[in-house]
């Protein structure tokens, strides 16, 4: 790279185009400013980015001199792959780098199966999904996995994920990318496809910040659905823990019911008395057809009376747990989604959480469900693959291999 080589104390590409995503600075004199660098350290900084076909270029308003040149992120310079798998069914889609779908594929998958069989399915949905959306395999620069269980962030391993058994400290982006290359033949592109795997609930969380709630700086998302789990946003960044097992509501242990056996071995579990499993079995045995979450939702959605009553008592029973989140991390936003994201659930929650909380720390909290639906997980997937690959330093790291 010559003369373009970075050292220690300046300002890289990668961080240049950092400052051009977020909005910070999107002409050259915008980036002299903000970086205090020379016009022509930025020309060669902004020549790496326009080589590696990552900026579009516009021109914009002018005050009577030449007008300026805005410098923006093209979204469209390649794709991601984004998976929102369940335990009884998964969605896959094609996004362009602003999150925009371009095909998207759903079907019945069961994670209980194990992860040879589930990502071996996964990846053979691929080839149609790439064609769908109108594009090649060489236009895919990563995959990103969402996964209803505890993962560890380093590793990109489920840890003692109790709905997915066979899973525990499985290599899944190892297998992703074989299964990726068995089917789409990627093998070909040269290094591996990078491969990203979270937690669903964090993903979701990530994804629905970015799209409505950029301006809350604690944001909590709790997701109800077969289990019970949260993802947590602060600043701009989820909230892992030390090991990728923040968020982990579903296993805090209610004081009265020590009978409930819950997934995880353990009794008493929030999950194992509000969770969309836990409520499918009570109405199972009122007679109802229910052996899913998913049959709880439609249940709800029939204006089932048993199912309204248990869907409010659980939101009651998580509200009680939420009381000790809120008041821990005060967050401005508090969202419910998943399966039993409805108004029987949110009533129960707000009826416990405004009762029992203290007044300060719901005074500015605003308790709502989800807007981006069925789509938040693979849209957060999507987003995690983006931030990943075009951080600084690993946008550095490709860049430098780009020049080879």
């Amino acid at each position: 790279m010559g003369d373009l080589m970075l050292t220690a104390n300046q300002i890289s590409a990668g961080e240049l185009l950092q400052l051009i995503r977020s909005g910070r600075a999107n002409t050259r004199a915008d980036l002299q400013q903000v970086t205090g660098l020379s016009r022509s350290t930025v020309g060669q900084r902004l020549d790496l980015l326009n080589r590696a076909g990552w900026l579009k270029h516009s021109t914009g308003s002018s005050t009577g001199g030449r007008p300026s040149q805005k410098i923006v992120f093209d979204p469209g310079h390649a794709s991601v792959i984004a998976v929102d798998l369940e335990t009884r069914h998964a969605r896959a889609a094609v996004l362009d780098l602003a999150g925009t779908l371009l095909a998207e594929q759903t079907g019945p998958l069961r994670i209980s199966d194990g992860p040879d069989h589930v990502l071996d399915q996964l990846a053979g949905w691929f080839p149609d999904l790439i064609t769908a959306a109108g594009i090649d395999a060489a236009h895919v620069c990563g995959i990103g996995l969402s996964v209803p269980g505890p993962v560890d962030w380093e590793t990109g391993r489920v840890v003692e994920p109790p709905i997915m058994p066979g899973w525990d400290q499985y290599p899944i982006r190892e297998r992703m990318q074989k299964a990726y290359a068995d089917h789409v033949h990627a093998s070909a592109q040269g290094s591996p496809v990078a491969v990203f795997v979270d937690n669903d609930a964090n993903l979701m969380a990530l994804a629905e910040h970015q799209a409505n709630h950029r301006d809350c700086s604690a944001f909590v998302l709790v997701k109800v659905s077969t289990g019970i789990g949260a993802g947590v946003v602060v600043g701009d960044m989820v909230y892992r823990g030390v090991d990728g097992g923040a968020g982990d509501i579903g296993h805090i242990r209610l004081h009265d019911r020590p009978d409930a056996l819950c997934m995880c071995g353990s009794h008493g579990c929030l999950a194992a008395v509000a969770s969309g499993r836990a409520l499918a079995k009570e109405l199972s045995a009122l007679g109802a057809d229910a052996t899913s979450a998913s049959d709880v939702r439609r249940l709800l959605g029939e204006g089932h009376p048993d199912a309204i009553r248990l869907a409010r008592e659980a939101g009651r029973r998580t509200g009680e747990v939420l009381v000790t989140v809120v008041t821990l991390l005060n967050p401005g936003v508090l969202m419910i989604a998943g399966d039993l994201a409805g108004a029987p659930f949110m009533t129960g929650v707000r009826e416990l959480l405004y009762q029992r909380a203290f007044p300060r720390a719901t005074a500015n909290l605003q308790v709502v469900t989800s807007r981006l639906g069925d789509h938040a997980g693979v849209i957060g997937a999507g987003s995690m693959v983006v931030e990943l690959l075009y951080s600084p330093a690993r946008a550095d790291s490709r860049l430098a291999r780009l020049a080879l």
